[in-house]
């Protein structure tokens, strides 16, 4: 870490409990990376925030968006999202605003690439809602919200649509939507000159029943896809066609290694800067299992698994950089670093373990 430009990074966690977790964070945390080891230095914290589980950083990194990952705020079912303003000199958080998500448990959301919009996912009531954000950061009101409807094999989770993640691809153009309770990702057009999402022809793209898509990532260079599913542990790899956004599947590959017994469901899926490595969190097995893809034969191929040295690893994150891997350890409270090889893709813990109370999102600022 260079003490004049360091590497600052956001950490999202509950505050209060849900049924799945019981919170124990403050708020949003604020840290300094030390590149050597992949320790983290404590800055600040945004208190008084509930439940901010996900973050999103505009592209100039002037702003961060939080959702507030409730069914109920200020005594009206749903959830919500709140805007920040980062403070340049000490990146401090200063809250801005906040909307409705227009849904329960919003879990995800993402800022487009020219810091225009802000969509968000949520997971209780299945829903996919697209904020404009005005000049000062702050967030207007809801310039569209989709239902999704539908439902699949499994008859606890997917009685009905729980949206999880909402991702845009490398042209901006196109919006997906994992949504596990009805095994598809949603495509979409993002209309910006009326802030609506607009179901694409084809409107979706779909996984083996039961599978539930959670996450996706995208190949940093390639027309590729990777999304990971809760239920079946599972990867699936998509290619992807910029002119029609249509999503053909490739490959579904497991998550878990051979002879693993023991319950899991998986959470997030990440892919090195060099495009040449996926990983995917496992909460049960409690590790990051490595992929090699392969862009000549299309193919993942397993490199194996580390433990993240905590119960239910959700996000981890890649630093810029691609030399390290953070894993957030929710019912730990740890965030535990690892040195990653860019050769063969190798992840190796460096000894570094920050505690931080139910850690969720891991956030890198740009440099």
């Amino acid at each position: 870490m260079s003490a004049v430009n360091p590497t600052y990074v956001y950490v999202g966690t509950y505050t209060h409990s849900l049924p799945h977790v019981q919170g124990k964070g403050e708020g949003i945390y604020v840290f300094t990376l030390d590149q050597a080891t992949g320790a983290l230095s404590a800055v600040s914290v945004a208190s008084g925030v509930v439940n901010p589980s996900f973050l999103a950083l505009d592209p100039s990194g002037r702003y961060l968006y939080a959702v507030n990952e409730t069914s109920e705020t200020d005594g009206q079912p749903g959830g919500a999202v709140s805007a920040f303003t980062i403070d340049p000199t000490t990146r401090a958080l200063s809250f801005l605003n906040r909307q409705p998500s227009h849904g329960t448990d919003p879990c995800h959301l993402t800022v487009d690439a020219t810091g225009s919009f802000v969509l968000v996912a949520n997971h209780g009531s299945g829903s996919v809602a697209g904020y404009p954000i005005r000049a000062d950061g702050s967030l207007g009101e809801a310039s569209d919200v989709i239902q999704h409807v539908g439902f699949s094999v499994h008859p606890q989770h997917q009685r009905g649509p729980h949206a999880h993640s909402v991702n845009l691809d490398a042209t901006d153009r196109f919006v997906f939507a994992c949504d596990k309770g009805i095994d598809r990702v949603l495509i979409y057009r993002l209309d910006r000159s009326r802030g609506k999402l607009v179901p694409n022809d084809p409107p979706s793209a779909s996984v083996q029943p039961g599978s539930a898509p959670r996450h996706l990532a995208r190949h940093p260079s390639r027309p590729y896809v990777f999304v990971i599913n809760e239920i079946a542990s599972t990867l699936t790899s998509f290619a992807f066609d910029a002119e029609t956004g249509r999503l053909r599947q490739i490959q579904t590959v497991s998550t878990l290694p051979a002879g693993y017994a023991g319950r899991n469901s998986t959470a997030d899926v990440r892919v090195h800067p060099n495009g040449r490595f996926v990983y995917g969190s496992n909460r049960g097995h409690n590790s990051i299992a490595s992929f090699a893809f392969d862009e000549s034969t299309e193919q993942l191929t397993p490199l194996g698994h580390e433990s993240t040295q905590g119960a239910v690893p959700r996000n981890f994150n890649l630093d810029p950089t691609g030399t390290l891997l953070l894993a957030a350890n929710q019912n730990s409270d740890t965030i535990v670093a690892f040195s990653v090889d860019p050769r063969t893709g190798t992840l190796t813990p460096t000894g570094a373990v920050t505690r931080v109370p139910t850690p969720v999102c891991i956030t890198f600022a740009p440099r």
